[in-house]
């Protein structure tokens, strides 16, 4: 493996184990070192209270402890819709929505890293036209705009990754992209993510490669275009079902990617997303360990 290109894990892969009680964010850094990561991206969701700058000093601490870098803050976000009726934001609500994010950039700054995600919208599946899509759009580029703006001041690439149905499929997502025209503003590539969208992994990985944020998120799924029972599956915007695997052990063609990195002599962070159903220490074990294996 390069020297330039740095295998982890998203802490958002042991979140199971964290609501669990079985580790907590401090212990989930170690654990992603012991087993071989060379970095761990920093995903707070509702289970890290980043709010405490205690707990930001300390996960910075403990990654340098640990001799592993932390190579991205991920958030959610999102400037559509609001509440629990998911109705489209008001002017207070979009405004209020920006500000958050700006202040995660505070949070993003005090951990030292230099890229950050966050969402840009979510409507359900069956809002995520195009027609709905052309209208979001410019109301969500100059969101983006603002905060990849003041997130230069502290040097901090601002991405989209491919995620929450509505900016997807890679064309929407490079729409957005060059769109908010900033250099620190890019795509957080998420390999199995385009399957939401009925897109192979491939093709969106191609389309926007030029445009990667620095971080690709490795994450992989069983795919059946009918399965006797839903449980333990979601649908793709199209109806196909997925449902989470082990990264290396599901249907995404990740040796097929691997290849292409290298062709392409990808440098930056490759980030394991574990999202399988078996139980989460163990699922995550073995995705970071095929991830590893795979750019050996």
């Amino acid at each position: 493996m390069s020297s330039t290109m740095k295998v982890g894990m998203s802490i958002y892969s042991l979140s199971r184990a964290i609501r669990a009680g079985e580790l907590d964010v401090l212990s989930a850094i170690e654990w992603i070192a012991d087993h071989g990561g060379e970095h761990a991206e920093v995903v707070p969701g509702n289970y890290i209270d980043v709010d405490d700058p205690k707990v930001v000093k300390a996960i910075k601490a403990k990654a340098k402890k640990c001799k592993i870098a932390l190579s991205s803050y991920t958030i959610g976000a999102n400037f559509i819709t609001a509440g629990e009726d998911a109705h489209d934001t008001t002017k207070t609500e979009y405004r209020k929505e920006i500000e958050r994010v700006k202040g995660q950039v505070d949070i993003a700054a005090a951990l030292g890293v230099k890229l950050m995600r966050h969402d840009v919208c979510y409507r359900a599946q069956d809002k995520c036209s195009l027609e709905q899509f052309e209208k979001d759009l410019p109301k969500v580029i100059k969101a983006c705009q603002e905060i990849a703006d003041y997130a230069a001041g502290f040097g901090i690439t601002t991405s989209v990754e491919n995620h929450g149905f509505h900016f997807q499929g890679s064309e929407r997502v490079r729409r957005l992209v060059l769109g908010v025209n900033r250099p620190n503003y890019k795509h957080t590539i998420d390999v199995g993510n385009f399957l939401c969208a009925d897109e192979q992994p491939m093709t969106g990985l191609m389309n926007n490669i030029d445009i990667a944020s620095g971080i690709i998120h490795f994450k992989d799924f069983h795919i059946r275009d009918w399965v006797p029972t839903p449980a333990m599956h979601f649908k793709s915007l199209h109806g196909r079902y997925l449902r989470g695997a082990m990264t290396g052990c599901g249907d995404v063609n990740l040796r097929e990617i691997v290849a292409f990195l290298k062709e392409v002599k990808y440098k930056g962070f490759i980030s394991v997303e574990y999202e399988g159903k078996e139980p989460c220490l163990e699922g995550a074990e073995v995705s970071l360990g095929n991830v590893k294996a795979l750019f050996e």
